[in-house]
């Protein structure tokens, strides 16, 4: 099966961009279904930050599931506070269907192995549930639709993962059967980890049901070396979704025109 990703303009707004992606990149009856349950899993490390999906691009994300019974915005507890608060970035978005989820409170849990660890992991994130990741179009180059999935571990202190994070990340993945979504928000390009870093205007939304290849698009689109970024290398070396580029079908926009004005808007910000 071809890995397809589609690189959609924002420029006529996210609901208008995110049912074009779908369509470049087929259908998502298969998710969009009365017998599954949505978990979008925002990822929002600081809610005095910037470094999250925007209200915009998170409400049409959701309104693509509207045969889902419930869509759960999940987060788990960090260091910087607990994952109720932080959710309240989209409590725009709340409804008795829509529902936020702190990951860490939750008593139904299963155990997995993450990292040569056993971690109790929310029931909501297991199959038959659809898991929709999404994240910020940015330069880090420890990922973000896959760096997203440290986010599922409960423990607020999860600095001690980052010693074999690429590990995790891929341990995380398999545990809860794969994202069934990857969605990366490219309103802008985050230049930097801090929390209010530099950012240049991108306007661009980048969707596909293959979480590496969404990886491995941003990742280029940004300039960075894929084979390089480790959490890719470690998906690659697990057979796990589709790592090179050249046998990835970009769909919509051109990602080496945009590739190359996206670079040359970061080197003049750095």
């Amino acid at each position: 099966m071809v890995s397809k990703v589609a690189v959609v303009s924002l420029e006529e707004g996210a609901a208008q961009a995110f049912k074009e992606a779908l369509k470049l990149i087929g259908d998502i009856d298969d998710l969009n279904t009365p017998k599954r349950s949505v978990v979008v899993k925002v990822g929002i490390f600081d809610p005095k930050g910037d470094q999250h999906t925007s209200v915009d691009v998170a409400s049409t994300i959701i309104n693509s599931f509207k045969k889902a019974p419930r869509v759960y915005i999940a987060e788990s507890n960090n260091y910087r506070g607990t994952a109720s608060d932080r959710l309240q970035k989209w409590k725009t978005l709340f409804s008795k269907r829509v529902i936020p989820f702190n990951l860490s409170e939750d008593s139904d849990t299963m155990q997995v192995k993450i990292a040569d660890e056993n971690i109790a992991f929310s029931h909501i994130l297991f199959k038959p549930n659809v898991l929709v990741s999404t994240h910020v179009l940015r330069t880090y180059e420890q990922g973000s639709v896959l760096k997203n999935l440290l986010g599922l571990i409960p423990d607020k202190k999860k600095a001690r993962f980052h010693k074999k994070l690429a590990q995790t990340l891929i341990d995380a993945y398999e545990a809860v059967g794969g994202i069934d979504l990857a969605v990366l928000d490219g309103t802008h390009i985050t230049l930097s980890v801090a929390q209010k870093g530099k950012r240049v205007p991108a306007n661009v939304l980048v969707v596909g049901r293959d979480a590496l290849s969404v990886e491995v698009v941003g990742a280029t689109l940004v300039g960075l070396k894929p084979e390089k970024v480790p959490v890719i290398r470690e998906a690659i070396s697990r057979g796990i979704g589709e790592g090179d580029i050249n046998r990835v079908n970009v769909v919509g926009t051109s990602i080496e025109d945009l590739g190359e004005k996206f670079q040359q808007l970061i080197a003049q910000e750095k």
